[in-house]
Parts: structure tokens; sequence; C-alpha cells
């Protein structure tokens, strides 16, 4: 297992509500007389997003030591960044048996967060310095570094452009060669923005987004930020240790060659495949 250093500056880590109906009746009468109505005070009806269990379709390993910030699946392998001051690092493994190939790792002053592939890379990014790194994907090699707006949560893309998380309502649109912003797009369920937006993965059309610290994946339109469902993952994680706060629901990976979906958590011991799409 080939490990790598990279030396960079310095890095640490944060609910929609649905809003209120206006119900209300109206009086008429049917006699000559005439009739004093009451006010009659009209409905608004608004729509809310469903949610629905993710239903368990078979469960691999996991590393139980492995703080999972990113993840994905390319070409049958499982890509995953790891956070934490001084273990935060870049790895491939064995989608079956978690056993890893390589891995890369960070300086230890830098918070690992969200991986996604672009071409032929693996491009990563970083909680608070607003650095990212560009790493071959065939070797872990690093290939250069840059910097982004905000903080660095989530990461994914769709066939143009990067999209990043920043624990806020917003997903900013970055060029994936400059990595400049090109524009922001506001989740929302509800009409409310959706706050603490972390892992993100691009599946069939949809932003999948986990919300930190709950056990909810948001599906998000990525026009216009609005939430269309969400996925609930409380039964899974109940299953899972409670030794530590901070071991909550985060990872999402599409593999688009088999059509399965995969979620894990941070320090969680497996990794589930989960059925896609929900119902």
């Amino acid at each position: 297992m080939a490990t790598i250093s990279v030396s960079a500056g310095s890095a640490l880590k944060l609910r929609a509500v649905v809003g209120a109906q206006r119900p209300a009746v109206t009086a008429s009468a049917t006699s000559d007389t005439p009739v004093r109505a009451t006010p009659a005070i009209r409905a608004f009806a608004t729509s809310i997003p469903a949610s629905i269990p993710a239903r368990v379709i078979a469960t691999l390993p996991h590393d139980p030591d492995a703080f999972t910030e990113g993840l994905l699946i390319k070409d049958g392998l499982l890509y995953e960044s790891t956070g934490n001051l001084g273990r935060s690092v870049i790895r491939v493994s064995t989608l079956a048996t978690g056993h890893v190939l390589r891995e890369a790792a960070l300086a230890p002053a830098l918070f690992g967060e969200g991986i996604v592939d672009w071409r032929d890379e693996i491009v990563s990014v970083t909680w608070k310095t607003g650095l990212g790194f560009r790493w071959d994907r065939a070797t872990l090699g690093y290939r250069g570094s840059f910097r982004y707006p905000g903080e660095g949560w989530g990461l994914t893309h769709d066939a143009t452009s990067l999209i990043l998380s920043d624990g806020t309502p917003i997903l900013r649109i970055l060029d994936p060669v400059t990595f400049a912003e090109r524009r922001r797009v506001t989740v929302t369920a509800n009409g409310v923005p959706v706050r603490d937006l972390n892992e993100l993965e691009w599946v069939d059309g949809e932003i999948l987004a986990n919300v930190w610290r709950t056990t909810r994946i948001a599906r998000i339109e990525p026009a216009s930020g609005r939430v269309k469902g969400w996925i609930d993952l409380s039964a899974i994680a109940a299953t899972m240790p409670k030794d530590d706060p901070d071991s909550v629901a985060n990872g999402i990976a599409w593999d688009a060659k088999t059509r399965r979906l995969y979620v894990t958590g941070k320090n969680w011991p497996s990794l589930f495949q989960i059925a896609w799409p929900p119902r």
C-alpha cells in the first residue's frame, strides 16, 4: 500500500422545517333571505417532500476507523476520503472486501472532505482551508493543488461542472478546470432552506446529499434546488455503534455500471447497498 504525503495550509465543522398551512371554511345560503357569511379563508396547498425508508439489499464490510467524508465508485473500486486532523487520507479499496489497495495521506494540518472523479483524476477538498488537490485516479499520485471559495464539505459533478457543498443551504457550481465559481443553487424543502448539506452524489439527474448529524438523504433537483424527497436511513443507523456522537451517516456512492447505490457513515463498520429508486 503506497502512502503519499501532501503539505499545505491549515485546517474543523455544522434544519428544515415545514411551512405552516392556513386552512379554512366558507359559508353559503340557499334561501331568499340575504345571509352574512363568515369570512372565507383560503387554504394554501404546499407540496411536502415524501420520506421513504431505505431498503437494504446487501451489507458489505467497511473500515470502522474511517471517518468517512467522501465516497464514490469507479470501475468497480471504492474511493473514499477520510477526515480528522492527522488522519485524513484518500484511499481506494475493493468493494466486496474493503481491502485497501492504495492510499495517499494529507498533511497533518489538513482535514479531508469530499471527493469526486473527473476525467482521469480524483479531486478532493478540505474543510476550512479553501485548498483542494488533484490525484491520478489510477495511482493516487499527487498532481497539484487549487483554491476554491468557502469551506469544503461534499463534492460531486454533472456533465460539465463540479458541485460543492459547504455546510450551508448553498451548492456552489465550479468550473472543473479553473475551479472558479460559476453560480450557486440554494437548496430548499417546502420553501425552507436546508442547512448542513454534506456528502454529495449525482444519481440519475438528481443530487443526493447527506444532511449532517441526521439520518436523512435529500433528493435535490439540480436546477431549482428543490428537495423532491428524502431517503430515511434511521433504521440502518440504529444498527451502528453509538459510542461517538460524530459517527453519523455520511457517504453516498453510485455505481453507474451496475446501477447500485451504497451508503455508509463515519466510523461505521458496514457499507450498505440500498434500493434505488426508493419506493
